[in-house]
């Protein structure tokens, strides 16, 4: 058998390693941290909401580098989202939240990058997010910290130019990473490879060309990415 052309993977490096993750799907789930959730405009606890990111949308940066990232095109209001990303080894349908530990590879500090002004006309005409949420680079995420528990708690972080924006605990979450992994397995059948944002801390508001973004979660590699 033969490729019409060379097929392409996204991949995360491996913090520590010479070794690649392969990307299979890119999960995100929305408004997860209550002050977020009021922020954007509502304020119940509701059942965990998903969208995806194509996987090449992922913009991997070493630790101890600088990535870069291109200001994406018809957009005027680009925003920043601080997540703690789940990368997992294996997968399933219906896993229980008490299994969900067994799933896990490790965990990334990501950024889900929106074209704020996109999705928010979206949302307005009942479309989908995908011009808002889904473009090229829109997943900045550091190296994968290989690791085996379950977190619960942790500080994360996102600093621009020097000042905080975000800063929020893991602990936080509406819908904790096990509840996240069993809630998503019901709609989709998880693989290895797949990475899951768990949502954003408040503070979410708009970069431009030049700005320097720190991100950090607690005992996870960091992530740093200049706006070009």
């Amino acid at each position: 058998m033969q490729f019409a052309f060379p097929p392409q993977q996204a991949v995360v490096p491996i913090d520590g390693s010479d070794t690649l993750f392969p990307v299979h799907r890119i999960y995100c789930v929305g408004r997860n941290y209550a002050e977020h959730a009021k922020e954007m405009g509502h304020s119940e606890r509701e059942a965990p909401f998903f969208f995806m990111k194509p996987a090449d949308a992922v913009l991997p940066v070493a630790n101890g580098s600088v990535g870069e990232m291109p200001y994406p095109s018809r957009t005027q209001d680009l925003h920043h989202e601080i997540e703690l990303v789940v990368a997992l080894k294996s997968g399933g349908k219906n896993i229980l939240a008490a299994d969900a530990a067994n799933h896990i590879f490790g965990y990334a500090v990501g950024l889900d990058m929106t074209r704020r002004d996109l999705q928010g006309e979206a949302k307005k005409q009942g479309r989908p997010w995908s011009t808002g949420k889904g473009f090229d680079y829109s997943a900045p995420i550091s190296s994968i910290h290989p690791a085996s528990d379950l977190k619960t708690k942790g500080s994360i972080q996102l600093v621009v130019n020097g000042q905080v924006r975000q800063q929020g605990d893991i602990g936080q979450m509406i819908w904790s990473i096990a509840e996240t992994i069993a809630h998503l397995s019901t709609y989709f059948e998880l693989r290895a490879g797949d990475l899951i944002f768990t949502g954003t801390p408040s503070g979410v508001a708009a970069v431009v060309k030049g700005d320097v973004l720190d991100g950090s979660v607690e005992g996870v590699s960091g992530l740093k990415i200049r706006l070009t």
